[in-house]
């Protein structure tokens, strides 16, 4: 659960140079950033899966339900009958803000 971090290259703002570490930087610094390969993993999500649905309307929520009527000894009552098929998930959303990842691997605090 949770989000994706970018598959896109970017400058790792907190390492000296660029985002894999370069010879600019001093020895005294770390660079946080992993690399597998050719990639450049960050701790930044810039998207997460959405939990909301599409109905057959195009409308988007969380939740559907369908209001019936039933017929009890003459006396006729509503209930609420959720909606589970024909719903279409509405997908990767990119987040407004990035957020860290939750395996990231420092303590990030202020003293």
């Amino acid at each position: 659960m949770g989000g994706s971090g970018s598959k896109a290259k970017g400058v790792w703002p907190f390492s000296g140079g660029g985002a894999g570490g370069d010879a600019s930087t001093d020895g005294n610094e770390q660079s946080v950033a992993r690399t597998r390969g050719s990639r450049t993993a960050t701790p930044f999500v810039f998207t997460r899966r959405s939990s909301l649905y599409y109905d057959e309307d195009g409308d988007l929520a969380h939740e559907f339900y369908e209001e019936t009527v039933v017929t009890k000894n003459g006396r006729k009552k509503s209930k609420l009958k959720r909606i589970q098929k024909n719903l279409i998930p509405q997908g990767i959303v990119k987040l407004e803000h990035p957020c860290i990842h939750v395996d990231f691997p420092m303590i990030l605090c202020e003293v």
